[in-house]
């Protein structure tokens, strides 16, 4: 689409980066998932590279590879956050945050305090959890899908007629009159659904963007395409393809529309992870250092996914003229295709998993010009409104993308030469909103 701008956020995990090995990395201190001053520093650069939030996954369990790779979680979101706003002016942070096992009220009180404190830079990743390991952690057990999305239906409306219970103009500080605030605007919501409920109000003003933006992440199933068509502004997407992007984020559009909004206020947000570097080989020569031991660990999968045996002796040569006409990439596994076009490129099976070929997201490595073509060429399919990005290592993976990336975007023309304004919304360019949106309740009941 002609003069459309691109809209980035920076994945923010444990301080570390998106390799297994990018903890022990020479050049990392391996202390940095305690301290916040690391994620401050990579918030700062991505701030200064124009990105337009933060996006912290979480997952508050631990898992079962955590003695060699290390806790893949910020140290607790909303913490680090809070003072990571401290330190920046135009960044937003999207949070994640269950409604399966949080109470409304807490979340409610928790975005609306991050996002006044920030001046109007909160968002808020609202999603249901399925996860055995984490409902043990709250004491329970995992419940069927049908009653975590009515529970995420019912949390969603409770959090936001919460965020709007304290009037835009309630608060007046008169000192000379001695009225803090006029007590009319301030009013109890009491909601009560089958799962969740709540009094109310809850008393924090406004921010400046209103209230937090809320954000749905996942797979396109039905019932989080309700759920995201009916109250988000942002959609975190993983997904491998632009015709499988392309196809999501129509899905995602389309619900917006069933839920009586306009499908342009919900952006699609793709994950890319990205090795910045002279060359790709330097590049892949990097990734090799720290992920050595997974990469051995999934050359056996490769040929699986090409219909293929190769032969251990030859993970690092390419693959034989004879090899490559009987490969074929399975149909039920989108990264089978990507990795068919590295092998036919000459590269080696480790180098191909050296690739990212079959990691959690599509993997970018090389000098600008290599991420900056995979991103324009999406942007330009209409398969993404924007990515958020997952460096190698971020104690030079950001520097490296802000620094040589992100000017390569801007020459040309497909990347922000500044922020739009102070407030997410305004970066994200999505609409104003405080309380419920009315569109949603009207379509609800089937009004027009």
């Amino acid at each position: 689409m002609a003069g459309k701008k691109m809209i980035l956020g920076l994945g923010m995990t444990a301080g570390y980066g998106n390799l297994a090995g990018a903890w022990r990395a020479p050049h990392v201190d391996p202390g940095n998932y305690a301290k916040v001053e690391a994620n401050v520093r990579y918030a700062q650069t991505a701030e200064r590279g124009g990105f337009a939030f933060l996006f912290t996954p979480d997952f508050p369990a631990v898992r079962g590879d955590v003695e060699a790779t290390g806790v893949q979680n910020v140290l607790e979101p909303m913490m680090q956050l809070a003072a990571i706003s401290q330190a920046t002016e135009r960044i937003g942070f999207v949070a994640t945050g269950s409604t399966t096992f949080q109470e409304p009220f807490n979340t409610a009180r928790q975005f609306k305090a991050l996002d006044v404190m920030s001046h109007g830079r909160a968002g808020w990743n609202a999603v249901t959890t399925s996860d055995p390991a984490v409902a043990a952690n709250y004491g329970s057990t995992v419940v069927d899908r049908a009653e975590r999305y009515g529970r995420a239906h019912e949390a969603i409306q409770i959090v936001q007629a919460l965020w709007g219970s304290w009037e835009p103009d309630a608060w007046l500080a008169d000192q000379d009159s001695g009225r803090f605030l006029d007590a009319s605007k301030l009013q109890p919501v009491n909601l009560q659904g089958q799962y969740v409920a709540s009094r109310g109000p809850l008393p924090i003003p406004p921010s400046e963007q209103g209230q937090p933006v809320i954000f749905s992440s996942g797979g396109p199933s039905p019932h989080l395409l309700e759920l995201a068509g009916r109250y988000a502004s942002g959609f975190i997407a993983e997904v491998w393809t632009i015709e499988e992007a392309r196809a999501q984020r129509e899905l995602v559009r389309d619900a917006a529309v069933q839920a009586g909004r306009d499908p342009d206020e919900i952006k699609y947000f793709p994950g890319l992870m990205t090795t910045v570097a002279p060359t790709t080989r330097a590049g892949l020569d990097r990734r090799l250092a720290l992920s050595g031991d997974v990469i051995e660990a999934r050359l056996p999968h490769l040929g699986g996914l090409l219909g293929l045996r190769i032969d251990p002796s030859r993970y690092d040569e390419p693959l034989t003229p004879e090899q490559l006409a009987a490969a074929s990439a399975s149909p039920m596994d989108p990264r089978s295709g990507i990795v068919l076009g590295l092998a036919h490129e000459g590269w080696s099976p480790r180098d191909i998993l050296a690739h990212g070929a079959i990691d959690y997201h599509p993997t970018t490595v090389g000098p600008a010009v290599v991420h900056a073509d995979y991103l324009q060429a999406w942007l330009e399919a209409d398969a993404a409104d924007g990515f958020w990005i997952s460096p190698d290592i971020y104690e030079d993976g950001v520097d490296g993308f802000v620094d040589e990336v992100v000017p390569e975007l801007r020459r040309r023309g497909i990347f922000p030469e500044e922020y739009v304004g102070a407030t997410l919304r305004e970066n994200l360019g999505v609409p104003p909103q405080y309380g419920i949106d009315s569109r949603v309740t009207r379509a609800a009941r089937g009004e027009d």
